[in-house]
């Protein structure tokens, strides 16, 4: 009697191994990208208030070096943690590492995006309108205020990790958010900032995503489906 031995998903040719694909994380993103976005629509028309209400509240309050901590380095731990699951992925789960490249060139996308806005909008920082004590000092002239980078970043960082393990959620999404709102606490970005950069990184990183994960599924496809003609003197077909 003959056996027949699957060989291991690492070891399986291209294409045998499904690739996963976003796309059961749409309604969630789109869910939080109206959401962020409803929010920044709102604090637009009191944009000043809120900055004057949390950033003068933080400067002299024992959270103020926390603030200035997670405004300024609270990325890298996003970054870390994207690292740490691009290891695992590289050696356990191979669809899961090329999701999260896909998902990291639709960061790279989304930060380029913000950049590109913050160009055509020019809009003054708020620690440079509103006369406000903060805890970190002004960016020079020039480094506009809307969208907010970091919060860019934070939001496609995150989306990233949840598209490759959902269940990191309760790491993710707290530290996304606490890096946009120490950007606002440390006086150097409006709440609307924060809210539209933190859409704009879930909205882009996860389309792109999608758009370069459903690309390859299609091209490995394609490359599978034809059989090189050893193969075929060999099956006779």
């Amino acid at each position: 009697m003959t056996t027949t031995r699957h060989a291991p998903a690492a070891n399986r040719p291209a294409g045998s191994v499904q690739s996963r694909t976003p796309r059961a994380t749409l309604p969630t993103v789109l869910t939080a990208f109206l959401g962020l976005s409803a929010l920044s629509l709102a604090a637009w028309p009191a944009r000043a208030g809120l900055f004057e209400s949390i950033a003068g509240g933080t400067t002299g309050s024992p959270l103020a070096g926390l603030a200035g901590l997670v405004a300024e380095k609270g990325l890298l731990v996003l970054v870390a943690v994207v690292a740490c699951l691009a290891l695992f992925t590289w050696l356990r789960d191979r669809p899961g590492f090329g999701l999260l490249a896909a998902a990291g060139a639709g960061t790279v996308t989304a930060y380029a995006t913000s950049e590109a806005v913050k160009v055509l909008v020019t809009e003054e920082r708020p620690c440079r309108v509103i006369d406000v004590a903060t805890v970190l000092a002004c960016p020079a002239p020039g480094d506009w205020s809307w969208p907010s980078n970091h919060s860019t970043i934070a939001g496609a960082l995150a989306v990233a990790c949840l598209l490759v393990v959902p269940r990191l959620w309760p790491v993710v999404v707290p530290l996304a958010l606490a890096v946009a709102g120490a950007r606002v606490a440390a006086g150097v970005h409006y709440v609307h900032d924060i809210a539209s950069g933190l859409a704009l990184g879930v909205a882009i990183t996860c389309l792109v995503a999608l758009a370069v994960q459903t690309g390859a599924q299609r091209f490995t496809r394609r490359s599978t489906s034809r059989r090189s003609p050893a193969a075929r003197r060999t099956t006779g077909r």
